[in-house]
């Protein structure tokens, strides 16, 4: 794995086109320390290498949507008889600009 030093990320922010301060530099290194010493814990591990990697850690379930069946549509009287204003046969709703 390639050393992250100072030089790297200043290369890696001018390439993203975005600035960072000395203070950010040395703080995101500090960052950068700590991930590497965790990854090499995690590293000496006995058997981690014979794992599987977990891709997502969370059990996705899939939905499906009912079948669509043909019914009889409510008559327009019904549908009316729910509606909070009607006017001329039909839903009367605010107007919205």
């Amino acid at each position: 794995m390639k050393k992250v030093t100072k030089e790297v990320l200043v290369d890696a922010s001018n390439r993203l086109l975005f600035t960072m301060s000395d203070e950010e530099f040395d703080l995101l290194l500090e960052e950068f320390d700590t991930l590497t010493k965790q990854f090499n814990l995690i590293g000496e591990i006995e058997g981690v290498d014979e794992e599987k990697p977990m891709t997502f850690p969370y059990e996705v379930y899939q939905y499906t949507l009912r079948e669509d069946i043909p019914c009889k549509p409510l008559k327009k009287e019904e549908v009316l008889k729910n509606a909070g204003s009607v006017q001329d046969g039909q839903i009367k709703l605010p107007k919205v600009l």
